[in-house]
C-alpha cells in the first residue's frame, strides 16, 4: 500500500484550496482576525519601513470602512498567501536519495571515526543499527498505517531529532511522515533542498497573531483527514533542562482529534492513531546551551554566568575534537499507540478502554441527537486527556543511559557534600568537591538496581548495554563519553577520586531521571511538588514476589 505522501504533489492545490475555503467560511468575525493580524504585523515590523510594512498599515486603516463581503475577500487574500507558504512539497526521488545518504550522515554524527574507518559500508542503513537502536511495537505500528492516520508524537532533545526519527521510522519499516520545521531553517540550501522535497511545512514563528495560528491548524488537520501520517513534538521546544516532559502544548495534537471527528461526521471515519515515543541520548549536541538556558530563566539574578574568554576560544578546537572523537549512542524507543481519546488500540486499530473491553471510537464525539458533532470544548477536554496518557508514555518509554545513571549519582554527592538546598548555591561549587571513584561505582550499583526494580514494573526501560555490567565499567564508559564530547571535563579524574567539575551538565543529565524519583528534581510543573531526592545508598526495593 502506497503512503498518501507520495501522491502529495498532485493533491496540494486542493489541500491548499480546503483550508482556505475554511478559514474563510468559519472565521465568525473576519473583522476581528485581520485587526489583530494588522495589528501584530505593524509592531512586528515597525523599524523595517519596506512595502510590507506600507500594506499593513493601509488594511489597518481601512478596515472599519469594509462590508462583511469585503473583509471576507481580504481573509480570503491572506490565508491562501499564508497557506501557499505553509504547504511543503514532496520528491519520491528525492526522498529515496536521503534515505541512504542519512546512513553517513548519522553515522558521521554518531561516531566519526568508525565512519571515517569503513567509509566503503557507510551507506548501508545497517551498519547504523547498533549504534541507533530502534525499540517498541513496530510491527503493530505499521498495520495501523494502513488502517488510519499516525501521528508520532516523540519527545524532543535536540536538533537532530527530525533526522534521527526519520532514520527510526525507516529503520522500522513505515512510511515518511509529514513534520513542521521553522522557516529560518529553509535559508540553509543543503537543509532546504531536503526538507523542501520531503514533506515538511514551513513554520514561520515570527509571525503571532490567530489568523496565522489557524492556517497552520487547518493545514494540519486537512492533511490528517486526507491520510497524511504526520510527526509533531508535543513538547513545543527543545527540553531545555534535559527531563522528560511533563507539560506539553498539544496545539497541534488537538487537529487530530478535530480531524476524526470531521471525517466521522461526514460518514466516512478515518481514524487517528498517536504514537508516543522517546528519543534518548547518550550525549546531547546541544547540552552546554541548553541547560543554560533553562538556569537563566529558571534563577533570573541568582544565576551568576561565568564568561571566561579563554572558555570561548576553547570551545572551537573543543567543537573539532567532537567532531572527530564521538563515540555516542542513541535509542528510539515507540510506545504503544493511542487513539484520539487516550485508549490503547489493537492491530485492527479497535480502541480498548482502561478495562480492556473494546469501545467504539465514534461514541466520543456522539452530540445530543445521537449523530457525530463538532464539539470544541468537549475535543479540548479530550486533547488534555490525551495530553495526560502521552506523558505517562514518555515516562515508562525513557530509555536510562549510562550517563544519566553516572550523573545521578555524582550530584546527589554534590548537594550532600554542600548541605545546602538551594540549586543556585549547589551549582556554583565547581571543582570544589571529589567523589572517590569505588565509591561512586558502588553508588551506579545501587541505582541500576533501584532501575532494574522500575523496568520490571513497566515504568522505565533500561539501554540494553547496561544489562549485566557493574558500576566501575558504567562509570568508566560514561567518562570516556563526556571526556571525548564536552568542551569542559564533567567529571575530572584527580588519582583514586572524581572531581566533579561541570556542575551544570551533571544537573542536565541527572534530570532525566528526575520524573521517576531516582534524581534531585528542581523541574516539576508549576503546582508539582519536587519529588525527593533520594539518598546516595538507598536500600534497593526488592522485586514483587512471583
Amino acid at each position: 500500500m502506497t503512503a498518501p505522501i507520495f501522491g502529495f504533489n498532485a493533491a496540494r492545490s486542493s489541500i491548499v484550496e480546503d483550508v482556505v475555503h475554511r478559514i474563510t467560511t468559519q472565521t465568525r468575525d473576519p473583522l476581528l482576525v485581520l485587526n489583530e493580524a494588522a495589528y501584530m504585523e505593524t509592531r512586528r515590523l515597525h523599524s523595517s519601513h519596506g512595502p510590507e510594512l506600507a500594506e499593513w498599515r493601509y488594511l489597518a486603516g481601512h478596515l472599519g470602512r469594509m462590508s462583511d463581503g469585503e473583509l471576507r475577500d481580504k481573509l480570503r487574500v491572506y490565508a491562501e498567501r499564508y497557506a501557499w507558504d505553509v504547504a511543503g512539497n514532496f520528491d519520491g526521488r528525492v526522498y529515496k536519495f536521503a534515505s541512504k545518504a542519512m546512513a553517513p550522515l548519522l553515522g558521521a554524527l554518531m561516531s566519526p571515526r568508525a565512519t571515517l574507518r569503513h567509509l566503503g559500508q557507510s551507506f548501508d542503513l545497517t551498519a547504523l543499527d547498533g549504534r541507533i537502536l530502534v525499540q517498541g511495537p513496530r510491527e503493530h505500528i505499521r498495520k495501523l498505517t494502513e488502517i488510519g492516520t499516525v501521528i508520532y508524537t516523540p519527545t524532543h532533545l535536540s536538533n537532530l531529532d527530525s533526522v534521527v526519527f526519520g532514520f527510526a521510522i525507516e529503520r522500522a519499516g513505515l512510511p515518511p511522515a509529514v513534520y513542521g520545521a521553522g522557516k529560518n531553517l529553509f535559508t540553509n540550501p543543503v537543509l532546504s533542498y531536503f526538507m523542501h522535497n520531503l514533506g515538511a511545512y514551513r513554520v514561520d514563528r515570527r509571525l503571532r497573531h490567530s489568523l496565522y495560528k489557524d492556517v497552520l491548524k487547518t493545514y494540519s488537520t486537512v492533511m490528517l483527514e486526507k491520510g497524511y501520517h504526520s510527526l509533531f513534538f508535543p513538547g513545543g521546544t527543545r527540553s531545555r533542562s534535559g527531563g522528560v516532559e511533563r507539560k506539553l502544548k498539544l496545539g497541534l495534537a488537538g487537529t487530530g482529534i478535530e480531524a476524526f471527528v470531521r471525517t466521522t461526521v461526514k460518514g466516512r471515519t478515518q481514524p487517528v492513531f498517536f504514537v508516543p515515543a522517546t528519543i534518548n541520548y547518550l550525549l546531547t549536541l546541544e547540552a552546554e546551551t541548553l541547560i543554560d538556558d533553562f538556569l537563566q530563566e529558571e534563577g533570573k539574578a541568582r544565576y551568576i554566568i561565568e564568561d571566561d574568554e579563554s572558555t570561548r576560544v576553547s570551545r572551537v578546537a573543543a567543537f573539532m575534537n567532537k567532531l572527530l572523537g564521538l563515540d555516542a549512542a542513541c535509542v528510539i524507543r515507540f510506545s504503544r499507540p493511542l487513539d484520539c481519546f487516550g485508549n490503547y488500540v489493537d492491530d485492527e486499530g479497535r480502541s480498548h478502554d482502561s478495562r480492556g473491553r473494546i469501545v467504539d471510537a465514534a461514541t466520543y464525539v456522539t452530540g445530543r441527537h445521537g449523530k457525530p458533532a463538532m464539539d470544541a470544548v468537549r475535543d479540548a477536554e479530550y486533547t488534555r486527556e490525551l495530553g495526560e496518557r502521552i506523558v505517562d508514555s514518555f515516562k515508562r518509554d525513557t530509555v536510562v543511559m549510562g550517563t544519566h545513571i553516572v550523573a545521578a549519582c555524582a550530584f546527589e554527592r554534590l548537594r550532600r557534600a554542600v548541605g545546602k538546598a538551594d540549586l543556585f548555591a549547589v551549582l556554583r561549587h565547581r571543582d570544589d568537591v571529589a567523589v572517590s571513584r569505588a565509591e561512586l561505582a558502588e553508588d551506579v550499583d545501587v541505582m541500576l538496581a533501584r532501575v532494574s526494580v522500575l523496568e520490571d514494573q513497566g515504568e522505565i526501560a533500561v539501554a540494553p548495554n547496561l544489562r549485566g555490567k557493574r558500576g566501575d565499567a558504567i562509570v568508566d564508559e560514561a567518562l570516556r563519553a563526556f571526556a571525548g564530547y564536552h568542551t569542559q571535563e564533567v567529571l575530572a579524574p584527580r588519582g583514586s577520586e572524581l572531581v566533579l567539575r561541570d556542575t551544570r551538565l551533571l544537573f542536565y543529565y541527572q534530570n532525566r531521571l528526575a520524573a521517576h524519583g531516582l534524581a534531585f528534581d528542581a523541574i516539576a510543573p508549576k503546582g508539582m511538588a519536587p519529588a525527593r531526592a533520594p539518598g546516595v545508598r538507598p536500600a534497593p526495593v526488592a522485586p514483587p514476589a512471583e
